[in-house]
């Protein structure tokens, strides 16, 4: 018999996987794991990964903040630094620039059957990780707090209501979404 708080877990698991399964849908049907479209975006010949992207943080923004203010969830902010975010930075760009897949696009990518993201997207992930954790204990005190800016979010730095940053926000994001479709990017 299960106790309510791993119900509770298992509900939540399954939410997410979910939730994955329709992101990975999303990316695959609007062509974000195909290896030509996100090379053709580091290109800067075709922005459909961009857009995707852009769309996923404004339906993102609206969403959380949304669910954030009827008080169904709270955030939970992590702290962050600069180096966090050059380490962090290097690992995605690095691993992007060889492999050609983010770590989302290689999920939808493995759905499809594509050798290459099975092979070293997976193969890359699990190394990676592995690696990253077993050095994290001398990274934590060293690099990664280098720059540290605490739990910090531009409504905290500018200290107004989530909605004044969020609104504009996906205000010059929606423009520039019309923006590089009318440029037929």
């Amino acid at each position: 018999m299960m106790t309510k708080k791993t119900q509770t877990s298992v509900s939540t698991l399954g939410t997410g996987l979910l939730f994955g399964i329709v992101f990975g849908f999303l990316l695959q049907k609007g062509g974000a794991t195909k290896y030509d479209v996100i090379i053709a975006q580091l290109l800067l010949s075709d922005f459909t990964v961009l857009k995707i992207m852009l769309s996923a943080v404004v339906t993102g923004m609206i969403g959380i903040h949304a669910l954030k203010a009827m008080g169904w969830i709270e955030l939970s902010i992590k702290s962050g630094s600069l180096g966090k975010n050059i380490v962090g930075g290097l690992i995605f760009g690095v691993g992007f620039a060889v492999l050609g897949y983010c770590p989302g696009t290689i999920a939808g990518a493995v759905g499809n059957g594509y050798l290459d993201a099975i092979v070293g997207g997976l193969v890359g992930i699990v190394i990676g990780s592995g690696l990253f954790a077993a050095l994290y204990p001398k990274l934590k005190s060293g690099i990664l707090a280098k720059g540290d800016f605490g739990e910090l979010t531009f409504p905290k730095l500018f200290k107004v209501n989530d909605w004044l940053v969020v609104i504009p926000a996906v205000a010059v994001i929606v423009l520039l979404l019309v923006w590089l479709e009318s440029k037929g990017l």
